[in-house]
């Protein structure tokens, strides 16, 4: 009845689907092992209807036009600006790092070449930049490395910078002026209604049947489409012959306030003393009005869902062994951060699954095709 099964219906699945159902007018089932769709954007309303991010806050930015093109077929958008501060000897302070931070933080008043030179004095001479602490170092001293970076990232990863490819700080930048803004991309905006409601749009398709609450790797063989779609981790794919990948995982608390507003940003990031990496008020998010707020507490943990891939090379050498399995595979295509082992941003999963689609759509003939 389906000429293909996508396994996952987060960003990687829906696209996958949606392009296969509404390009090829292919009929297509969507399988998830949760109780819902959008992956770990989902939104809901609390009992108290306050919309609220249930795997942490998911922050869209992109400065693709064709990715925030097609996106838009199925949401309209709220223009938001992400700002974040950071808890750092008793003040709270921008990061990414500028000009206020270093103001803030040192009781000076430097202009933007001040803090220019002053985080040129800061600096140390790495030979070779391997290692994340190489990348901050090299770029702003061991002093701010130890306040911002080493004790974060030690809750986010459970290792130190040191043992961390130097992916996982390169990515953040540090400022001479006062741009507060946590991302500088071309388009900053959030679904108008939430995530789930655009995801919902995105397979609302005559071909596209969804089916929650269920492994798509463990139906009867002669209840699976000929053809996959897989957007989970690899190594469950192949039933962990080569051993497990290693990911990081979170674990969230949600707490309802009864008073409006309880924090001046989004997300405030506690790198120093507490078991928590980042608390986050989303109603400054979502921009919903209403009488309560409501907060996030991040807290990182070895055990429970993959989230994140843990960017080190024997890690790197292990998902090649998994990848190798997967080019052999001739009816299977593989999607999205867990399929793939890499950290992507969710216009990235877009832009992979729009790509992989364009693969796909000229190698595999269409069942139209086929009955012809």
């Amino acid at each position: 009845m389906h000429d293909w099964i996508v396994v996952g219906a987060g960003f990687a699945g829906a696209v996958m689907a949606e392009r296969l159902a509404r390009v090829r007018g292919e009929k297509v089932l969507v399988v998830d092992k949760r109780d819902h769709i959008a992956g770990n954007a989902h939104d809901l309303h609390s009992a108290d209807g306050i919309l609220y991010h249930q795997y942490g806050p998911h922050i869209f930015h992109t400065n693709s036009d064709a990715i925030v093109t097609y996106l838009s077929q199925f949401t309209e958008w709220r223009p938001y600006e992400h700002r974040v501060l950071a808890s750092v000897d008793g003040m709270l302070v921008p990061i990414p790092i500028n000009r206020t931070t270093i103001n803030t933080l040192y009781g000076l008043n430097l202009d933007e070449a001040g803090v220019a030179a002053f985080l040129a004095s800061k600096a140390e001479t790495v030979e070779t930049i391997v290692t994340s602490e190489d990348v901050v170092v090299a770029a702003i001293g061991r002093e701010l490395y130890e306040k911002f970076f080493r004790g974060y990232t030690r809750k986010q990863w459970g290792l130190d910078p040191s043992e961390l490819n130097r992916s996982v700080t390169a990515r953040i930048p540090t400022r001479t002026n006062d741009d507060d803004r946590y991302f500088t991309d071309s388009f900053q905006a959030m679904p108008a209604q939430g995530y789930t409601a655009m995801f919902r749009r995105m397979l609302d398709h005559p071909n596209i049947t969804v089916m929650l609450g269920t492994d798509g790797l463990k139906l009867p063989a002669s209840e699976r489409p000929p053809r996959m779609v897989y957007t989970g981790p690899i190594d469950a794919y192949f039933d962990h012959v080569h051993g497990p990948l290693p990911y990081r995982s979170l674990q969230f608390r949600h707490e309802t306030l009864n008073q409006p507003q309880y924090q001046p940003v989004g997300t405030v990031n506690y790198p120093q003393d507490q078991d928590y990496t980042r608390i986050t008020e989303i109603k400054h998010i979502t921009g919903q009005q209403h009488p309560c707020t409501m907060l996030t507490y991040e807290y990182p943990t070895a055990e429970g869902d993959p989230y994140y891939p843990i960017p080190r090379p024997e890690n790197e050498a292990l998902f090649k062994q998994y990848e190798a399995l997967a080019r052999a595979e001739a009816d299977t295509w593989f999607v999205g951060r867990l399929a793939t082992y890499r950290y992507y941003n969710m216009d990235q999963v877009v832009g992979q699954a729009l790509a992989t689609f364009q693969r796909l759509d000229a190698a595999v003939p269409r069942t139209s095709q086929i009955a012809a």
